[in-house]
């Protein structure tokens, strides 16, 4: 896990729960790159799917990169706990 600025990564946090775009896309870069947190593909590919779906173009690539890398079990994994998302938020 790399050093990424605490308040950084709690203010990307605050931001996601407020369903802020950029900062969904960039939860989904944290987990992607285990910056700051745990690698996790399944979250980084749920971060990534939520920005796409609030329009973030860069997303939508990103989280068809990552699932090249990712087992089909995984993938419905993320996409369970993106959808258990949106109906909480």
């Amino acid at each position: 896990m790399a050093q990424v600025d605490t308040r950084y990564l709690q203010d990307r946090i605050q931001a996601a729960e407020a369903g802020e775009p950029n900062a969904l896309y960039d939860l989904g870069l944290l987990y992607s790159t285990g910056q700051g947190v745990n690698l996790d593909y399944v979250q980084a590919h749920k971060w990534f799917n939520l920005a796409a779906l609030r329009g973030v173009r860069r997303a939508q690539v990103d989280r068809t990169e990552l699932a090249r890398e990712m087992s089909p079990i995984e993938i419905a994994e993320a996409q369970r706990q993106a959808r258990e998302w949106m109906s909480s938020h």
